[in-house]
């Protein structure tokens, strides 16, 4: 399906990539998918590597990279370009392991809190909020 008179509206774009028209607009706006001419008196027609584009967005974000992250990514898109794309991925990487042992300290934290929370029961002060205040 290329951009002709018969080409997909906004709405069936959206539709077949599992989006909403708000974003497809949202995308457009964003620089990460090209926005068509609109022919005198018709409406804008797009095509099925316009489809493609919006997938390969949603497949990056699902992915944890942010939409700056995607257009870069999105130059890369012919295939040629292995070496950059692994660096990015491997920065991403590193930034979801970053984020795991954050995440990891803060739920063993909140566990220990809620442990000694369960273990007060018929004290007068709870030790979460004695220990949220003291910080």
């Amino acid at each position: 399906m290329e951009r002709e008179q018969n080409g997909l509206t906004i709405g069936a774009v959206a539709k077949a990539a599992g989006v909403n028209v708000e974003t497809v607009r949202f995308y457009q706006r964003r620089a990460l998918l090209a926005e068509p001419d609109k022919p005198y008196g018709g409406i804008r027609r797009y095509g099925a590597d316009d489809v493609a584009r919006v997938r390969f967005v949603k497949a990056a974000q699902r992915l944890g990279f942010s939409l700056d992250e995607i257009a870069g990514l999105l130059q890369l898109d012919d295939g040629t370009h292995c070496d950059e794309a692994r660096e990015l991925a491997e920065v991403k990487l590193a930034d979801v392991r970053r984020k795991l042992k954050d995440l990891r300290r803060i739920e063993s934290a909140l566990a220990g809190l809620v442990r000694d929370c369960c273990m007060s029961r018929g004290k007068v002060s709870c030790p979460l909020i004695d220990t949220l205040q003291k910080q």
